[in-house]
Parts: structure tokens; C-alpha cells; sequence
């Protein structure tokens, strides 16, 4: 069983052609991050991924994460590869320079984090989770706070965490029951119990920072009462050393489905000692700094999965002998089963729906990078818009077409995907808690609908669409037969969107429970469109290269033939979605007496 091999040729390719690697590198502070560069970080990202980390991944899926009497182990080979992952710096690309990250731009640390999630997503969820909370910390607390607990944090010496969920609060966060009681040197005492908190017990360092939820006494009932605290597993004085144990425990970590070696804990707080996050009752509002940035990353493990998913099918279709493949003059009576017509269908389809995945991805982060250090304020007001827009789709499109691609997987093995030593089984299990992280399809799609587009009468949408007409125009009047056929696909499914966008605007403000019983419906479907904008795009520049006889010819025709099945095969579900949306809505809200 191969290991996963970082699609190095695809990532630069979107990087540097479809998203605008340099209208980001250009931007202020970021004029050393060359192409050269990234290449060389890129490169260098894909030999640990396929090295160190994806060996571990179905030994640790085998093995998991052990608990005993508070304290957590986690699988073999796992502590030893975090540190060889600090000791190399991949944990703090992104993270703030003043204190010890590299500070480099996101566009740049997307594809990076794509390779942990393809290699070994269990492993992935640790730094991700610290990252956000690096950058709560970063963007809320106070300077004495984030001098005390972010060098180490950022260092990968200490962990973070992000503690929501409470056992009758999941997505309802207004039910937080999670008391602080105020202290006369101005901490707090924590008392309340938190679940499903990734990594929120492990072996790997001595100190792990609790980003909190919690309700301080005497504040208003609902969301507008809580608030944020940093809590660490072992207090830290002043002058950063530690002190002693806090009065925070894992009490159990979950028995799960998939991400077997990534401990899910049951966390219990007993007059632990927590620091107070910027203003009291403003916990949500800084809670969703770090909640943004975990679903663009939990949007990414569907990318990953996507892609790690494809692999090892073509791997497993490339070699095993079934049958005469039909239509196939001159085919062996045996032949391998990459040949059979249904096979490849399923093949290009995981396959165009990683590079489209991909693409959507990597365009929300060049937005987030020029949103932030843009020097014209209209330019970054622009793309935080759009950036906002996206966030709901990559996170709710990408990780439900991951467990998609990731059954086709198995569905290409036949009955040995069933069986977990090939493999293919571990990645619809692991995928499978992706749509649910950080808030569930429906949620993301909720905001989609509401917030992102009914609320502002479609403004950023349709501002959108209108960057999108002009590549659909262009591939449709090209004279190439292939770029033709994406176009006209392409402007269908534009149109739908928009027709879809219409329906919301109109609909929303006297009805907004009949776009909540579509909302789903209407997420796939601005993922499929703005999916195929960005294979468009993809293919006119395939194009152009191969008629000036730039690149790899091979990777460049590959991507042409790909944006043209998507078009060909996953656009024309724009339609139906569009139609679904719209006829569906009063039905869904009355079948209760159906559901008896």
C-alpha cells in the first residue's frame, strides 16, 4: 500500500495560476515569499507528510488513543512526530511573528495543512486547534495574557484547545451552563464540564491552553452572557514558568467512528484558575475568531480526504485484474479495472472534486491574506466579504463531497474497501465527523442562507456572480471545443445560482423557515457553481500554457479533461438543487405527520 504523495504539480498550479499567488505575495511584508519559496516549503511539506505522517495513519487507527485515571496516551510514533513537526517549524507559518512565528500568509500554509489532513488527519486536528486559539488569544486578550501563554503556544511547546460544547449545549451555545466565579486578584474560578474537546488531554507536551466558554454569576440568560477564558492544564506564573496543576481533568475520551488516534476528551472543571478574554459577555463574538479559522481548516480535511481518497483508489484500480473492460477493443480477458468505463466515471469524479475542493479552498484563503494587508481599506472590506461568504461553503460543500469521494473509494475496491486492511474503509470513517465539526451542515448552511446572503439582499453574492459571468463568457467563446462546453455549463449554473440567490432575497424576510428547509440544497449548490468557476479558470489557463508550450503538457491536458467532466458530469446538479430549494421548502416544514 503506497503511502499519500502531495499532488505537489496541482497545488502549484492553483496557487500560481487560478488563485493569484502574487496578488498576495506582492502585499505588504510578504515580498521574500517568492515562487521559489513556496515550492521549496511546499516541497519540503510533502516529504514529511508522506514520510512521517502517513505511516502513522492506519497504525494509529489501529491502536487510538488510550485513557487511564485522567491521563491520556496517545498511539505510537505520534509524540515522537509532533516534535520532529515543531522542531521543523510547520506549526507556526501563519502564526504572529512578534511572537516567534514566521508570520507568512495563508495561501501559502493551506496547501501545507492539506498534506497534514491527506496524511494523517488524527494528527492534523492538534495544531489546528492550537493555531485557532493562537489566534483568539491574538486578536482578544489582553498583552500581559498573550505574553504569558502565546510564545510557548506558538513555539509548539504548549498545546491549545477550544471548549464549547457542553452535554445539553451542542450547537445551542445559549444553554452554556459553565459558571465563573470572579476572584479577588481579578482570575476567575471555572466549574462545569465540557465535551467532545479535541486533544484535550495528550502526552505530547507538558502544558495545554483551554480557550473557555463560560458564564460569569450575574450575567444576561442566553448568548449575550458568555464569556471567554484561558485556562491552562498547569497554571503559569508571571514570568511564564509553571506552577502548579490546575483544577481541570479528562475524565474520558470518547469511543468514536473514525480519528481513532486523535483523543476526543471529556473535560471537568473544578475552581479551576481562568483568565478572563478581552470583556466580559463578548466570549462568542472573540470565540468566533477561532471558530472561522477551525472551519476553513475542517473544510480543508474534506480537501484532504478528497484527495487521499483518490489515491489510494487509482492506486488499488491500477492493479487489480477483474473482467473484460466493455468497449474496449483489444482489452485483456483480465484486465486491470482502471479500464472498465464505470470505474474511471467514478475515478474522474473523485478526482474533479478534489481539484475543485482545492481550488475553492485556496481562493477563500488568497481572500482572508487580502483582506488583512491590502493597503487600499475598500480592497480589504471587499474581500473579507467574499472571504465570509465563502467560509460556510468550503466548510459545508467540502467536507460533505469528502465523504462522498471518500465512499466512492471504498464502492472502487468492491468488497476489499469493506475490509479495513486496504485502507479505503479509514477514510469514510475519518471523514465522516467532518460535517459535524464546528458546526453541522445545516448550521453552515443556515448562515449561508441568512446571514450571508438573505440578511444583505444577496449583495456579496451577486457581486460574486458578477466575477463570475466574465470566465464563463471567455470559455464559451473560445475555439476550443472542450473550453466551449465548460463555458456553456458553466453559464447555466451561474444562472441557476443567481436564479437560486433571487428566490432567497425574495423569500427570506416574509418566510425565512422556508430557505431554512432548503438551505442545505442551496449550500451544494453555490459549491458546485463556484466549483466550476474555479475549473474553469483552471482550464483557460491550461490552455493558454499549452498553446505557448509552457509547463508540463502531460498535468496541463489532465487538467483540461477534468474541468470538462466536472462541467460535463457535476454542474448539471445546479439545476436540480436550484429546483429542490425552491419546491421544497413548505413540504419539508409540514411532514411532521410523515415523520411519525
Amino acid at each position: 500500500m503506497a503511502e499519500y504523495a502531495a499532488p505537489l504539480k496541482d497545488m502549484q498550479f492553483v496557487l500560481k495560476h487560478v488563485v493569484g499567488l502574487g496578488q498576495v505575495n506582492t502585499l505588504p511584508g510578504w515580498d521574500e515569499v517568492t515562487d521559489d519559496v513556496v515550492d521549496a516549503i511546499l516541497e519540503e511539506a510533502a516529504k514529511f507528510a508522506g514520510e512521517v505522517l502517513s505511516p502513522l495513519n492506519a497504525p494509529g487507527d489501529k491502536a487510538g488513543a488510550k485513557w487511564k485515571d485522567g491521563e491520556v496516551v496517545t498511539a505510537p510514533g505520534f509524540k515522537d512526530a509532533y516534535w520532529q513537526f515543531v522542531n521543523g517549524g510547520w506549526g507556526n507559518i501563519v502564526a504572529p511573528a512578534e511572537y516567534g512565528g514566521q508570520g507568512l500568509p495563508n495561501l501559502l500554509s493551506t496547501p501545507v495543512e492539506e498534506m497534514w489532513g491527506s496524511a494523517n488527519i488524527a494528527f492534523k486536528l492538534c495544531p489546528m486547534l492550537t493555531l485557532g486559539a493562537v489566534e483568539a488569544l491574538h486578536s482578544n486578550a489582553s498583552k500581559e495574557l498573550q505574553d504569558r501563554f502565546l510564545p510557548n503556544m506558538v513555539s509548539g511547546k504548549w498545546t491549545g484547545t477550544m471548549n464549547l460544547t457542553e452535554p445539553q449545549a451542542g450547537s445551542d451555545l445559549s444553554l452554556v451552563r459553565t459558571k465563573a466565579v470572579p476572584q479577588p486578584d481579578g482570575t476567575y474560578r471555572l466549574t462545569g464540564q465540557k465535551i467532545f474537546i479535541t486533544y484535550g488531554e495528550q502526552d505530547y507536551t507538558e502544558n495545554i491552553i483551554h480557550a473557555v466558554l463560560a458564564r460569569i454569576e450575574g450575567a444576561p440568560e442566553g448568548v449575550k452572557g458568555i464569556s471567554l477564558f484561558v485556562v491552562p492544564k498547569v497554571l503559569v506564573r508571571e514570568d511564564g514558568s509553571l506552577g502548579a496543576r490546575n483544577g481541570v481533568k479528562c475524565v474520558s475520551i470518547e469511543h468514536k467512528l473514525g480519528i481513532h488516534a486523535s483523543p476526543t476528551a471529556v473535560m471537568a472543571y473544578d475552581n479551576a484558575t481562568g483568565h478572563l478574554v478581552g470583556e466580559a459577555n463578548r466570549g462568542l463574538e472573540y470565540m468566533f475568531v477561532m471558530m472561522n479559522a477551525a472551519r476553513l481548516g475542517v473544510g480543508l480535511e474534506g480537501v484532504s480526504i478528497c484527495e487521499r481518497a483518490y489515491q489510494r483508489a487509482r492506486e488499488w484500480a491500477a492493479e487489480r485484474l477483474q473482467g473484460r473492460p466493455v468497449g474496449v477493443a483489444g482489452a485483456a480477458r483480465t484486465a486491470p479495472i482502471i479500464q472498465h468505463p464505470d470505474v474511471k466515471r467514478m475515478l474522474l469524479t473523485m478526482k474533479a472534486t478534489a481539484e475543485a475542493t482545492r481550488a475553492l479552498a485556496y481562493q477563500a484563503s488568497a481572500y482572508l491574506d487580502r483582506s488583512r494587508r491590502h493597503p487600499d481599506e475598500a480592497e480589504r472590506r471587499r474581500c473579507q466579504a467574499l472571504l465570509d461568504l465563502l467560509i460556510p461553503v468550503v466548510k459545508g460543500w467540502s467536507t460533505e463531497m469528502g465523504i462522498e469521494v471518500a465512499s466512492l473509494g471504498v464502492q472502487v475496491h468492491g468488497g476489499m474497501g469493506f475490509i479495513e486492511e486496504t485502507g479505503a474503509a479509514q477514510h469514510l470513517r475519518d471523514a465522516r465527523i467532518s460535517t459535524i465539526y464546528e458546526g453541522t451542515t445545516g448550521i453552515q448552511a443556515n448562515d449561508l442562507v441568512g446571514r450571508k446572503v438573505g440578511r444583505e439582499a444577496g449583495a456579496t453574492m451577486k457581486a460574486l456572480i458578477a466575477e463570475m459571468r466574465p470566465v464563463a463568457a471567455q470559455a464559451a467563446a473560445s475555439d476550443d471545443a472542450d473550453l466551449r462546453a465548460v463555458g456553456a455549463r458553466l453559464a447555466r449554473a451561474i444562472d441557476d445560482l443567481e436564479r437560486a440567490t433571487g428566490w432567497i432575497v425574495e423569500t427570506f424576510p416574509a418566510d425565512p423557515g422556508a430557505v431554512a428547509a432548503g438551505a442545505v440544497y442551496y449550500l451544494k449548490l453555490a459549491g458546485f457553481a463556484i466549483g466550476g468557476w474555479m475549473m474553469a479558470r483552471g482550464a483557460i489557463e491550461a490552455t493558454r500554457m499549452l498553446g505557448a508550450g509552457e509547463g508540463d503538457a502531460q498535468f496541463l491536458r489532465g487538467k483540461r479533461l477534468t474541468a470538462r467532466f466536472y462541467a460535463d458530469h457535476l454542474l448539471p446538479q445546479v439545476d436540480s438543487l436550484a429546483e429542490s430549494l425552491m419546491a421544497g421548502g413548505a413540504l419539508v416544514r409540514s411532514a411532521e405527520e410523515a415523520l411519525v
